[in-house]
């Protein structure tokens, strides 16, 4: 294993290599997570068919996936303590292949308990990869270009999330009943058991995938994230307080928000779009278009790490909330293809959202990062809150439901203006 430098440190031609080979691994891991997390998004529709839910019902789903992310941070980041980033890693990849094995019994009985569990265990998988993940890929080069390096590699996450709604929308949406007709259609019995068994290949596909991925990382050599962000002494670490860094305390709550603002928009994009006034799609038609809406965050985080190399994180991070605030009003208050438009167009501005309020809301934790990165995580349960933008949807209707994600884009803005700042009198450990 490389040794270890100083955070910032200047590395030698041999060392930048050894980061460069373990940035392209990770990406890989990143494309993974982000691929399965959006497979959702063309599951839903398909489940709510199957299962004949309502929007509130149907979003409880994704409630249940983040949920995961609640109860299993912390004990992520305790993991990570005790064996170590790359070990963690290895876990998290066999736990997501376990959850996606237990997606072939569920479809198979079928069984919407059974579902719920078995997404709720490939949500813990990526919960322990994003803890160990995220910050190492933020703190193992130079500070400086934290924001730039995981927004980079987060585009590879985002090129996952571009794909998983075509290999959905052929491999479920498009081998299924529900999947090829509009919503009105009702189901008979025979139908909702062969549509819910459509999901049993691609999801032994996905559990093959995994596991090899997670062979892979285990016999990788890592190098190690640096002596300063180390866990230091207990008499050493009472003296610390993650609470005086004012960018953690605000990046919570900022994580927590903006997940609801884009799972909502992921989970009932397919819906929105195949409506009459709309865009008047099958759910097979809307979930190309779900492409699109995941394609502009693959392109944005290719720009904005290009934009963060010379301009302050926080400042493109401030844009692009304007420019998604701007968007969500256009899809609640316009019809036709321009809402539809509009509904894609915010992927573009969501992009750089999550890596850059992450590496916003760890800089200057030093020795913290971890419990730091475990508390940033903790707080993508947000997205289970999706279940408020449903229930506003069945009582209001599902355009109206977007000003929620309206009002999410207005507190980052505020975050990126305001409560990303590190005061120059708070310290600087590390």
């Amino acid at each position: 294993m490389a040794g270890p430098l100083p955070i910032g440190a200047t590395t030698s031609p041999s060392t930048t290599e050894t980061y460069r080979g373990a940035l392209t691994l990770l990406a890989t891991l990143f494309f993974m997570w982000g691929f399965i997390t959006v497979i959702n998004g063309t599951l839903l529709p398909h489940l709510r068919s199957v299962f004949e839910l309502n929007y509130t019902q149907t979003t409880l789903i994704e409630s249940v996936w983040f949920i995961a992310y609640f109860f299993a941070s912390i004990p992520s980041a305790k993991l990570i303590e005790r064996v170590g980033y790359k070990k963690s890693m290895v876990i998290g990849l066999s736990i997501m292949a376990a959850g996606a094995l237990g997606m072939i019994p569920a479809a198979r009985i079928p069984s919407f308990g059974v579902t719920l569990f078995a997404l709720f265990v490939i949500a813990s998988g990526i919960t322990l990869l994003q803890v160990a993940a995220n910050p190492y890929v933020a703190v193992v080069g130079p500070p400086q270009t934290s924001s730039s390096r995981l927004n980079l590699v987060q585009a590879f996450n985002s090129m996952g999330t571009t794909l998983a709604p075509l290999f959905g929308g052929y491999l479920i949406l498009g081998r299924s009943t529900s999947g090829t007709s509009t919503d009105a259609v009702k189901l008979t019995a025979a139908e909702r058991l062969a549509d819910a068994q459509a999901v049993q290949l691609p999801y032994l596909i996905v559990a093959a995938v995994l596991i090899a991925l997670a062979f892979v990382i285990a016999r990788y050599r890592l190098p190690d994230m640096g002596s300063a962000t180390r866990r230091l002494a207990g008499g050493e670490r009472k003296s610390l307080s993650l609470w005086r860094h004012r960018n953690l305390v605000f990046g919570v709550p900022a994580i927590f928000i903006y997940l609801i603002a884009e799972i909502g928009v992921g989970n009932l994009f397919i819906n929105f779009v195949s409506q009459p006034d709309i865009g008047n799609l099958t759910h097979e038609q809307a979930s190309r278009y779900l492409f699109l809406l995941w394609g502009g965050m693959m392109v944005g985080r290719f720009v904005g790490s290009f934009l963060m190399r010379s301009i302050d994180a926080g400042r493109v991070l401030a844009g692009a909330s304007l420019g998604a605030l701007a968007v969500m009003l256009i899809v609640t208050f316009a019809n036709g293809p321009v809402a539809m438009w509009a509904l894609i167009a915010v992927g573009l501005f969501h992009s750089i959202m999550f890596p850059t309020i992450f590496t916003l809301g760890i800089k200057g934790l030093g020795p913290l990062t971890e419990e730091g990165s475990g508390l940033l995580i903790m707080a993508i349960a947000g997205g289970a809150l999706v279940f408020v933008q449903g229930w506003i949807a069945d009582a209001y209707g599902l355009q109206t439901s977007f000003l929620l994600t309206a009002a999410c884009e207005v507190y980052v803005l505020f975050y990126a203006l305001w409560g990303s700042r590190v005061p120059s009198e708070q310290p600087v450990v590390g």
